[in-house]
């Protein structure tokens, strides 16, 4: 009758999802069968009612149980009534259906992957009905025994069989009238009175199925800073606050660290939503920070928690180092004894301590050491990197004047990661980090051989980077004045620069606001979902993505690091750091220390590479070619520059092979010193593949945005009429717009973003200088919405315009007034200038002046508006510090995904093969020498936590909009929702609806 894989009878079917948009979808499409809801669970705003949550399970977001029962007979409440107590005993079995919305995991991920093979028969006497709601279907007949089948699939992908059939082994349908009787089913059932707390739970069951439930007490939760302080840590207060505000929590801030816990009174303040009002801009943390002695002492912590709790808070988001996140956790795995003592001390009695029980921490790692291990960035470390690069770049102009060696130390007591990526970041010579300590007594000489090679090479000036932890195998440290006796003894002019504090100084870049942006409001997510049961959580990122991490684990491992080198274990000590940071200390040995032709392959192994810059200029392009430059000369390989891009080619046929003193100094250049131009390949395939195999490449590294996606594929599709095109080649993609589908990030993106945040923090000054005005600020990115929803979502913006949410006058009229509610609440405080953004290809109507003018002739004087278009500044500038590591990184991974697969191609024998990549066989047929050679035409993608090379063809296929120019997946929709909530947006939203209504009631 039906499929092998159905399943009849069952309890109930849960179906599981990551995705918000789906979990809507679906519901939608159970509704229109007919499910009725019954309970809509959400762990945010339900998760403290146990009868609400009762039976849901611990990591749904949402859970909502729908229900099938229309064939059986229903009470005067509106229940079901059990088939024990019904009149008519031919009750139909119904059906009950869990829909659950979940965090990503790899559990979440197991279970959609199980659902795939899935089919669930439900029976049903509507079937004709059934089948106008959903005209897409048929309506099947099996065999002559009259059984029916309607067939759909949900949006999860669930498929869903109806049928006439009760059960399988019926032999006839069952009609409607088998299950209901005029006379029976539909009689009221014999009363009886409900008990109160019966019809209480019922009431509210139904209650919050209209959002109308009884709310339970607040929440209440209070973040802190401790100790030292970093760029970020504001946009990390600001997000806790407004995000626990917008859950309906109370939010408190812990003033002065955990010395303000032990002091209590006005150090525990409430928080209100404009509290937090133009922090993102501000640096250092303002409300403070400070090491408590007294709080490492038992007595002391008993004291805090008493502080605590007469104020009712039992939830502490604390952003710091592992110090302060270790001390954290310690109290609270003693927070309940805690509590016990102070009832036995009389401070409290038993009822006041009831609601305390437990105290929850979640932790956000504050350091510009980026020393935690388990993620790849911490809160203030890009920014304190930003700041050394900015110095160093200063002292490289003065070096080369004056031909001097300079030796820099930076922060960094246990972890090198300031001083491996400024290393990077700066074209540094030598770095001393102490994860990697460098042989007793022998160092002297190879630091004075590499610093005596390049200068053999033609530079100028020598930079060596020093970390203040940095030590040899024997645990002696290697100080900055120990550096320079060596250089001073080499003949080397040399200077030291202690770069100190100034690191931690300063405003947070982009990134950091990003990072501490989101991870502070994943962080009130994960108070509001974390039972007692559940180990405290530290906020981190893979790559790109928020995730959380066992608190304790993360800090054991991150003193593991400092254990190790204590017993010189320095294979561990490196180990422990991430993958990421084991892979750039290894690209930069290849490329800066092992330049002596120690890493030089075989000359069978050697390529010819060629590099081409294609379409608008980026910053970092120039990084991004030097560094696969040199690791190319330390392997013996030959890098070509394709001057001029891929018209210059044509048209010159200009290919220059790059030597080390051609890209020595480009890692802190804009722009591109090759040339580029927005011409693709298919201009002239016959003229190119003469030059590639005039220079016989046997690898092409495209850097460009969406103009080098379509050359890609364009090489790619003309292999089988021009062989030379089947040498591996990738895409780095660059370019601001980060409009290369299939990845979520692209170079030079870091660079405009800082320049939007620094161009933007200038206009929120002028805009609060005069009180009552908002600014328009129109960015670039064409038909892609990153830039400026990432700007918004960092900025703070009231509202964001992209193209994916078209402008119309809907629109413009709810930001009218939101915008005038939001100044219509302004006090004269001097932070209270208000930003859209706007994207360029927003609208082709609504430009940017007419916004503006329609918010001055609506705002009836409550404020003023301006435009401020910044241009093409956007993509010009000094490349960041992390568009530079990130440019070296991906162009050595290129570089050897050109060795890999020129590995496979052993040929046939014969050079030709061997160079066309195929040959004929006995039989004359062309038999490739590479198998699967079509994935080695690649694009590098981000994706989450992990970096992939993805085959253009399949990206062109599946992922890539070409009349856009732009990817399928709008993988940026988070940071508009995000903004949407710490922007205020949807709270004025809320305002101004409770206003309109209560201007209707009055009427």
């Amino acid at each position: 009758m039906s499929s092998s894989d159905s399943y009849y009878g069952v309890a109930f079917t849960s179906l599981v999802t990551t995705d918000e948009s789906l979990f809507k979808q679906t519901l939608k499409f159970y509704h229109a069968l007919g499910f009725a809801t019954v309970k809509d669970f959400d762990k945010f705003t339900n998760g403290e009612n146990s009868l609400l949550a009762v039976g849901t399970s611990r990591d749904s977001l949402r859970e909502v149980w729908l229900e099938s029962f229309k064939l059986s007979e229903i009470d005067e409440l509106g229940f079901r009534v059990p088939q024990q107590e019904a009149r008519n005993k031919q009750q139909s079995e119904g059906a009950l259906l869990k829909l659950r919305l979940v965090q990503q995991s790899k559990a979440a991920a197991q279970q959609t992957v199980a659902r795939a093979n899935l089919v669930v028969t439900y029976f049903s006497t509507e079937l004709a009905q059934l089948q106008q709601r959903f005209p897409e279907a048929k309506l099947e007949s099996s065999d002559a025994s009259g059984v029916q089948f309607i067939r759909l699939v949900d949006p999860l992908g669930t498929r869903v069989e109806f049928t006439n059939f009760v059960h399988p082994a019926d032999s006839k349908p069952t009609g409607k009238g088998f299950f209901e009787s005029a006379d029976e089913n539909n009689a009221p059932a014999a009363s009886s009175a409900t008990p109160a707390a019966m019809q209480a739970n019922i009431d509210l069951l139904k209650a919050s199925l209209t959002g109308g439930a009884a709310p339970a007490p607040k929440k209440k939760i209070a973040v802190m800073t401790s100790g030292g302080d970093s760029p970020g840590m504001n946009a990390a207060v600001r997000a806790v606050v407004r995000t626990g505000i917008h859950y309906g929590c109370d939010m408190f801030a812990v003033y002065e660290g955990y010395e303000g816990l032990l002091r209590g009174g006005k150090y525990l303040k409430q928080m209100a939503w404009e509290d937090v009002r133009g922090w993102l801009s501000e640096g250092g943390t303002l409300i403070g920070t400070a090491r408590s002695m007294e709080f490492k002492k038992r007595e002391g912590r008993k004291h805090a928690a008493g502080n605590l709790i007469e104020q009712g808070i039992d939830a502490l988001v604390v952003c710091g180092g592992d110090g302060s996140l270790t001390g954290a956790d310690l109290f609270r795995h003693e927070w309940p004894s805690l509590v016990e003592e102070l009832v036995k001390d009389g401070r409290f009695t038993e009822a006041q301590v009831a609601p305390y029980r437990n105290l929850t921490i979640v932790g956000l790692v504050g350091s510009i050491d980026n020393d935690m291990s388990g993620t790849d960035s911490t809160i203030g470390a890009y920014s304190a990197l930003e700041r050394i690069c900015e110095m160093v770049d200063y002292i490289d102009a003065t070096a080369k004047s004056h031909s001097r060696a300079f030796v820099v130390e930076v922060m960094g007591r246990h972890c090198g990661w300031l001083a491996l990526m400024a290393g990077i970041a700066t074209g540094a010579d030598y770095i001393f980090i102490p994860e990697r300590a460098v042989p007793a007594g022998k160092w002297q000489q190879e630091l004075k051989d590499v610093c005596q090679r390049h200068r053999n090479k033609g530079r100028r000036n020598n930079t060596v980077i020093v970390a203040e932890g940095a030590l040899d195998d024997e645990l002696n440290p290697i100080t900055a004045d120990n550096v320079k006796d060596v250089l001073i003894d080499l003949g080397l002019d040399t200077k030291v620069t202690i770069l100190g504090h100034v690191q931690r100084g300063g405003t947070a870049v982009a990134h950091d606001r990003w990072l501490a942006t989101l991870q502070g409001v994943d962080a009130v997510r994960a108070v509001l979902e974390n039972t007692p049961e559940t180990p405290s959580p530290l906020i981190g990122i893979l790559e790109n993505k928020i995730i959380r991490m066992p608190l304790v684990e993360s800090v054991k491992l991150t003193k593991q690091v400092a254990d190790a080198i204590e017993h010189k274990d320095f294979d561990k000590a490196i180990g422990l750091r991430d993958t990421e940071f084991i892979e750039l200390y290894e690209n930069f040995l290849s490329t800066t220390v092992r330049d002596d032709g120690t890493e030089l392959l075989p000359p069978g192994e050697r390529l010819n590479i060629g590099i081409v810059h294609v379409g608008a200029p980026s910053a970092a392009l120039n990084a991004a070619t030097r560094a696969a430059t040199l690791y190319c000369l330390s392997h013996g390989h030959k890098p070509y520059a394709i001057m001029n891009g891929f018209s210059g080619l044509i048209q010159t046929g200009n290919v220059k092979e790059l030597s080390w003193i051609d890209v020595e100094n480009w890692h802190n250049l804009g722009g591109s010193e090759i040339g580029t131009n927005r011409s693709v390949a298919a201009e002239d395939m016959g003229t190119i593949a003469y030059y590639f195999q005039k220079f016989q490449f046997d690898g092409l590294m495209i850097l460009g945005g969406f103009e080098g996606f379509k050359s890609l594929k364009q090489l790619r599709d003309s292999r089988a009429d021009h062989p030379i095109f089947n040498i591996p080649m990738t895409l780095i993609p660059s370019t601001i717009s980060n409009n290369v589908p299939g990845t979520e990030y692209s170079l030079g993106v870091d660079t405009c973003l800082n320049t939007l945040v620094n161009y933007t923090d200038d206009i929120k000054q002028s805009a609060s200088a005069t009180r009552k005005r908002c600014f328009v600020v129109e960015v670039q990115g064409g038909h892609s919405g990153y830039i400026a929803s990432f700007t918004g979502l960092v900025t703070g913006a009231v509202s964001v315009y992209t193209p994916e949410n078209k402008i119309n006058l809907a629109s413009i009229a709810e930001d009218m007034s939101l915008l005038k509610e939001n100044f219509s609440h302004d006090k004269g405080e001097v932070r209270n200038g208000k930003i859209v953004i706007r994207n360029e290809e927003a609208s082709s109507v609504y430009t940017t002046e007419l916004i503006a003018d329609i918010y001055c002739e609506q705002s009836e004087g409550k404020f003023g508006a301006k435009t401020a278009i910044p241009g093409h500044v956007q993509q010009g500038g000094v490349p960041s510090s992390k568009d530079r590591v990130t440019a070296s990184r991906y162009a050595v991974k290129c570089v050897k995904f050109f060795e890999a697969w020129n590995k496979k191609n052993q040929g046939n024998g014969d050079s030709d093969s061997r160079v066309l990549r195929f040959h004929y066989n006995a039989k004359g047929e062309k038999v490739s020498t590479v198998e699967h050679e079509d994935d080695s035409a690649a694009v590098i993608c981000v994706n989450g936590s992990q970096v992939t090379f993805k085959p253009i063809a399949k990206l062109w296929e599946e992922e890539t909009s070409l009349a856009l120019r732009k990817g399928t997946e709008v993988h940026w929709e988070e940071f508009n929702k995000i903004g949407d909530i710490l922007s205020g947006r949807l709270k004025l939203r809320a305002e101004v609806e409770a206003a309109r209504k209560l201007a209707e009631a009055q009427k």
